[in-house]
């Protein structure tokens, strides 16, 4: 079983907050830059951990008002 993949587009001065506080989960997902200009990154999620990343990423679009658009 291997993990999961999601796309989204972010604003790019976001990306570096957002791979920070995903990857400071030990193990729970990786983010990848995939479209720098475009603010593309992609996440891949470890097996049983989706709905916590999802619920990461329902957190900083409420907290922090980052916007997350699924491509």
């Amino acid at each position: 079983m291997g993990a999961n993949k999601l796309f989204f587009q972010v604003e790019r001065k976001e990306i570096n907050y957002i791979q920070s506080t995903i990857e400071s989960y030990d193990g729970m997902a990786v983010v990848r830059t995939a479209d720098p200009r475009a603010g593309v990154i992609e996440i891949w999620i470890s097996p049983g951990c989706e709905e916590l990343v999802l619920e990461l990423l329902d957190d900083l679009r409420d907290r922090e008002e980052i916007q997350f658009i699924r491509v």
